[in-house]
């Protein structure tokens, strides 16, 4: 009944987030109550909940694990609860972290004009060519530094090329596209790979060699039918006279650019070093760039300081976009803890024949299809608890189940836009209405999405 109720208001949260237009409800809001009433029910109903096979799993392991570290001590329901809300806000924290860090760096190289140095050599106008330049760089970028970074960084870019919102929001909608499908074929471009990498289930080499076709193709088929749709120019705005009350020396400028892209690349290789979970990377980098900028400012006058400081720039934030990250994942996060993931992945298998290759293919699909709604990382968590990795076949070390599901769980959430973090933090960033984007980009997220998946198939 619990586990029911809770699936219940997540769905009418969904709904609401939706539609936050319509019913002029702002979605962190809605993404905030569906996170603390499901956790509010799962405490309420958690007696129950425990019975649950797969979550009685989890609580016997949990008592294993209390009872030695806390030897004589009761082992209680709502001990475990606590411990499984803990568990998953160190999660959804580095998320937030990690979000927060990057906004950061991106507003402060836009207060700087940064964004120039790149705005002023993409000279064309061109529909056609400029969406076809903006999506490479996008996919290139994506694998390099990772989805969300390069999401975060072109919908702050996107604004200084393109003036019109219905244009500006449908090219958003393909840097969305080729951020996801850039990040797939990475094995530090998406959080689910990073997790397929760092646990073993494949090697940074071959997932680069085997997703990386079908990525290009996920994100060029959306292009190709767009290339065929789209004519004309796009409208450039106007230059912001304001930003004229105070001068930025190109000096400046060059260094907070380039210093600020440095410390976003230096993520990826920070993480790769030391394993640290990436949004410790993504601080050390911020930090950095808050000491160099104070020194360089700390000689002006107090306006130009509280324009140019990351004290001036944090301001900027959108801080509603940091709500709903927590909302949301808080939520999904209590559906997987009530075991919901668990069941969904192991109806998945036993349906659909998970020892054979053409149901591996039919539930990975069904798993991309599946982010879209939920989050992509607790589905792959699910999947690497339930397949432990073979010594040969298809769960084998890279072998094609791990290599399917690296890409479809990185592209899959494409299709809708709050299906993954990218989507999230452009939806945020340039205040994109959710059913436009189900009317205007969800068809192209779906087709590049299966002619990649059906490229992949034939490749085998």
């Amino acid at each position: 009944m619990i586990t029911t109720l809770m699936i219940i208001i997540f769905v009418l949260g969904y709904v609401a987030i939706a539609f936050e237009h319509q019913i002029k409800v702002d979605k962190a809001a809605s993404a905030l109550i569906i996170g603390g009433l499901g956790w509010a029910l799962l405490a309420v109903g958690l007696f129950d909940v425990i019975n649950i096979e797969t979550v009685a799993e989890k609580f016997k392991d949990f008592q294993n694990w209390y009872s030695v570290k806390n030897p004589g001590k009761d082992i209680t329901e709502l001990k475990f609860l606590k411990y499984e809300l803990s568990h998953h806000l160190v999660d959804v924290a580095e998320i937030l972290f990690f979000l927060l860090g990057a906004m950061t760096i991106v507003e402060l190289i836009d207060a700087h004009q940064g964004f120039s140095i790149i705005t002023d050599k993409i000279s064309t106008n061109n529909r056609v060519k400029l969406l076809w330049i903006l999506s490479v760089i996008t996919f290139f970028f994506s694998a390099a530094l990772d989805n969300l970074t390069t999401a975060i960084v072109m919908a702050a870019l996107m604004p200084k090329i393109i003036k019109d919102k219905n244009d500006l929001w449908m090219f958003a909608g393909v840097v969305i596209l080729s951020a996801n499908a850039g990040g797939a074929w990475s094995p530090i471009g998406d959080v689910t790979t990073i997790m397929l990498w760092i646990g073993g289930q494949v090697s940074a080499g071959n997932i680069i060699l085997s997703v990386f076709i079908p990525s290009v193709v996920c994100a060029v088929v959306p292009l190709i039918y767009l290339s065929f749709k789209l004519n004309g120019n796009v409208t450039r705005p106007q230059i912001d006279d304001s930003s004229k009350k105070y001068e930025i020396d190109k000096s400046e400028r060059n260094l907070i650019f380039y210093l600020g892209v440095c410390g976003l690349l230096f993520v990826p290789i920070f993480k790769t070093l030391t394993h640290l979970p990436p949004y410790v990377g993504m601080l050390l980098s911020l930090g950095v760039l808050w000491l160099v900028s104070e020194i360089m400012h700390r000689n002006k006058n107090l306006e130009i300081k509280s324009k140019l400081s990351v004290l001036g720039v944090l301001k900027k934030i959108d801080t509603a976009t940091i709500f709903f990250f927590l909302g949301i994942l808080l939520a999904v996060a209590s559906l997987q803890s009530a075991g919901q993931l668990d069941i969904v992945a192991k109806y998945l298998d036993t349906s659909f024949n998970g020892q054979s290759a053409e149901g591996i293919y039919v539930i990975n699909i069904i798993i991309g299809l599946l982010s879209s709604i939920v989050d992509n990382v607790p589905l792959v968590a699910g999947a690497m608890g339930m397949y432990p990795i073979a010594n040969s076949g298809f769960y084998a070390v890279d072998g094609m189940f791990w290599e399917f599901l690296a890409y479809c769980a990185g592209t899959g959430g494409s299709v809708l836009i709050i299906g993954s973090a990218a989507g999230v933090a452009v939806m945020g960033i340039l205040k994109i209405d959710f059913i436009w984007y189900l009317k205007n980009i969800s068809f192209l997220a779906l087709l590049g999405y299966i002619s990649g998946a059906i490229t992949y198939i034939l490749l085998q």
